[in-house]
């Protein structure tokens, strides 16, 4: 995985990307070239390499060898006699070339999976700097709403001191104009 500076300094490049692609975290790694290439016999010794493992090649050795066997044993054609030497050269042809040919596959892979963690890196970077920046914009919003609830406290305190001055005036008044015409 790369230090935190390059995954840092790597952020403005996948930013300034097209935003919306989701590709813009591979992007900075495009450029990089396998360690044997991408002509095509890396291709090829990678396809290769794949389709050793898969269930058709191993069926089909599987039939090829049964009947290499059946073939010599049952004296119908006979160039490869017990203990089957030339079977035995041809496993080993194929292992000296099949071992190198997967290990050139899982290199190429290895260095796919190494460009794939510096991006998912960098989108993990991304991500907690807009939900730091999402926090501190919280916090500023709950400040700013913490002093506007003070000053709706402090406005309805004046407003309820007023109303009882009001309330205090109006009842004088009212005793004043009520009681002078009793008076007169």
């Amino acid at each position: 995985m790369a230090p935190p500076e390059q995954v840092k300094s790597g952020l403005g490049k996948a930013s300034n990307a097209a935003s919306g692609h989701h590709f813009r975290f591979l992007r900075p790694n495009m450029h990089l070239d396998s360690v044997f290439g991408d002509g095509w016999f890396a291709l090829r010794a990678e396809a290769f390499a794949r389709f050793f493992g898969t269930p058709v090649f191993l069926i089909a050795q599987t039939l090829i060898v049964g009947l290499w066997i059946t073939i010599n044993v049952t004296d119908l054609v006979s160039f490869d006699r017990y203990p089957f030497i030339l079977l035995n050269l041809a496993f080993s042809l194929q292992a000296a070339y099949a071992a190198p040919l997967i290990l050139l596959a899982q290199t190429r892979q290895a260095d796919r999976d190494k460009a794939s963690a510096q991006a998912d890196a960098l989108h993990r970077e991304a991500l907690a700097q807009a939900s730091e920046q999402r926090a501190a914009h919280a916090a500023e919003q709950t400040e700013q709403l913490l002093q506007l609830m003070e000053q709706n406290t402090r406005l309805t305190e004046t407003v309820h001191q007023l109303s009882q001055r009001i309330e205090t005036l109006t009842s004088e008044i009212h005793r004043g104009v009520c009681e002078r015409p009793s008076q007169a």
